[in-house]
């Protein structure tokens, strides 16, 4: 599921539903077993700042419904997160992720397959700043099998 709680940018939420659903069937989780939240730079910085302690908005955030990476899970679907196949919740941020899209040379719906991508991974435990290349590798590898560059 898709839920977009911004207004700043404007994204069509059906085609990047169907893209988390193919990230799911690609990473063999069940269809469902992720949330994917678009929210405004405010809510992003703030999530930032309580759970990783940074002070400003970044592109992407993921919650594991176990709360196991950082904390409790905002964002908890209240319908899904009973579930044991549930994995958790991925915030984006678009209007950071418009700004990377055009420094990276990307489109922002490439961005944003990008950042569902990258949040799902998190929610399945890799972690980029402490796995030593693992989760880089792993990326890198569905990138290509789901045609993104």
């Amino acid at each position: 599921m898709v839920i977009n709680r911004q207004k700043r940018v404007r994204v069509a939420s059906a085609p990047l539903e169907i893209f988390l659903n193919r990230v799911l069937k690609t990473v063999h989780a069940p269809a469902n077993a992720a949330t994917v939240c678009l929210v405004d730079d405010a809510q992003m910085a703030r999530w930032n700042r309580a759970y990783r302690g940074k002070p400003k908005p970044t592109d992407v955030l993921s919650f594991p419904a176990n709360g196991v990476r950082r904390g409790k899970n905002p964002l908890a679907a209240r319908n899904s997160a009973t579930h044991d196949s549930y994995l958790g919740d991925v915030a984006i941020a678009p209007a950071v992720a418009r700004k990377n899209a055009r420094a990276l040379g990307r489109t922002l719906s490439d961005e944003l397959r990008v950042l569902i991508l990258h949040g799902v991974l998190h929610l399945l435990g890799y972690d980029h700043e402490t796995d030593n290349g693992q989760m880089e590798r792993l990326e890198l590898k569905l990138r290509a099998q789901l045609g993104l560059r």
